[in-house]
């Protein structure tokens, strides 16, 4: 079939289409092209393409193909597909800085990397911005220079002016603090404080955490929380107690101070752990030290790491890994210690096999001291965690929880070998003597009796009348007119706010 072309077109597709003639020689009907490849009549109006491009697309994919090459050719390499109306509108228009949805885009990221600890050039980051913009195109995400000098510090004064709001009619906190080094050792100090809301909620606030690059001295240390509390609109004489661990110069500074302090029971109970294992030295360390050589032997190579998991099937064992331990963490060396007993039978079966390695091979003389050392520390394994809570007072039940270590599980049982039951005399010694001095008896005493749980049914009469005693000395001397109606709840107050391993006492 003879068909002719359509006058005056420009457009490529009409190359694959034509018409049926006139007895003239011209096109019969402009509505009716006919494919020049299948002869097929395809329907258009006023001689549109859309019909024409779609026809060739389901039914020749060969020459539509090439026909969108040659498009892209006549158009500069632009697509041939036309923009939405959505994505044209979104290429255009960008949020303003400065308008509402921008400001709350923004700080919702700038949320983000501070609550996660985020670094701030993840806002340079290509795939970072790419997500971004596939959540909203329109939005603008700035620079890391706007980010660290300008968003950070305004979401840092936003939530200082609300803690400020919040701790401005507190009657009274307790606080605590710490020093301690990043990963270059560059040296901080942060503070926490614990109080009560007027609805009896117990809050925790870490307030700051400072720089202190001088000599860490007492009287260094002192004016440094000294001037944090002041940074903060804190009344000192508010303050109940103050936990530090059991550093010389912390120790120092707040004797000099005059503050009413209590020692931490974490810090306390891995010096009794360390304590405990220097029982019988020369046996212990040679142990603990050979569990650290496992574990990096097995850790640090992935061949081992391989048989282990396959000894680890042979010998039906959990596919767990070996843990090292860390040296300010107890609870640590008691993981490392249970973890290597438990896979004794397969690190054995590694071992047994391997020229280079096979001294680590735990004698039957190392397994018993492990053992031991096991059986005595694992009682303890519960009381950092439950004595290191937040969000409920933990300081009336230290005194409790000494008198049940001391009473049970530390004391020797008719079952333990010498060496647990030289480990446990030493951790009970160590933790007796953390909590000797008069003015932290007297501390527990009252918290303890504060308790609704405890009520004073560890103390003696004699004891309990004196404590009794001194809590109405404590009302009387409370000469603010507010506060001379709390009654026996205003010590309460005082004694609840003490949180973590906090404690009130008499000012």
């Amino acid at each position: 079939m003879e068909l002719v072309a359509k006058p005056n077109s420009t457009a490529a597709v009409w190359e694959h289409f034509g018409f049926k003639p006139n007895e003239r020689g011209e096109p019969c009907n402009l509505d009716e092209p006919v494919c020049r490849i299948c002869l097929k009549t395809v329907a258009t109006k006023r001689a549109n393409t859309t019909n024409l491009h779609l026809h060739l697309k389901h039914n020749h994919p060969t020459q539509y193909a090439q026909l969108d090459k040659s498009t892209a050719t006549v158009t500069g390499g632009a697509s041939s597909q036309q923009s939405t109306l959505t994505e044209a509108f979104g290429r255009q228009s960008k949020y303003k800085p400065g308008s509402a949805k921008w400001r709350a885009l923004t700080e919702s990221v700038v949320r983000f990397i501070a609550k996660d600890m985020q670094p701030f050039n993840i806002v340079e980051k290509p795939a970072f911005r790419q997500m971004l913009q596939t959540f909203d195109s329109q939005y603008e995400l700035p620079g890391r220079t706007y980010v660290s000098q300008t968003a950070i510090p305004q979401l840092y004064n936003s939530v200082k002016d609300d803690i400020l709001k919040e701790v401005k009619d507190v009657s009274f906190y307790s606080a605590t603090t710490d020093m301690w080094s990043s990963s270059n050792m560059t040296p901080y100090m942060s503070l926490t404080i614990h109080y009560i809301t007027a609805d009896w909620t117990l809050h925790s606030k870490c307030l700051e955490t400072r720089y202190v690059p001088d000599n860490h001295t007492a009287d260094i240390l002192g004016e440094n929380i000294k001037s944090a509390l002041a940074d903060w609109g804190l009344d000192e004489h508010k303050l109940v107690c103050i936990t530090t661990d059991n550093g010389a110069n912390i120790v120092a500074a707040i004797r000099n101070l005059g503050w009413p302090w209590l020692n931490c029971f974490g810090h306390n109970l891995h010096l009794a752990v360390s304590h405990g294992l220097d029982s019988d030295k020369d046996r212990t360390a040679r142990a603990m030290g050979l569990c650290r050589s496992l574990v990096n032997t097995f850790n640090m190579s992935w061949l081992k790491k391989r048989e282990l998991r396959k000894a680890q099937s042979e010998n039906n064992l959990p596919q767990h890994s070996l843990v090292l331990d860390v040296a300010t963490r107890w609870g640590t060396k008691l993981r490392m210690v249970e973890r290597v007993l438990e896979q004794l039978p397969a690190i054995r079966s590694v071992l047994v096999q391997d020229r280079k390695h096979g001294h680590l091979n735990p004698t039957w003389q190392d397994v018993a001291v492990l053992e031991s050392i096991n059986a005595a520390i694992k009682p303890m394994a519960d009381f950092t965690d439950v004595l290191s809570g937040e969000k409920y007072v933990t300081v009336s039940s230290v005194k409790p929880v000494l008198e049940l270590i001391k009473g049970d599980l530390l004391s020797p049982g008719p079952d333990d070998n010498a060496l647990t039951a030289n480990i446990k005399q030493n951790m009970c010694r160590v933790l007796t003597e953390k909590y000797s001095s008069p003015a932290i008896q007297d501390l527990l005493r009252k918290a303890t009796i504060l308790d609704p749980r405890y009520r004073g049914s560890m103390e003696e009469a004699e004891a309990l009348d004196d404590v009794k005693h001194q809590f109405v000395q404590e009302l009387l001397d409370l000469k603010e007119p507010e506060r001379s109606g709390e009654g026996t709840s205003g010590e309460v107050c005082r004694a609840a706010a003490a949180g973590g391993n906090d404690a009130p006492t008499k000012k």
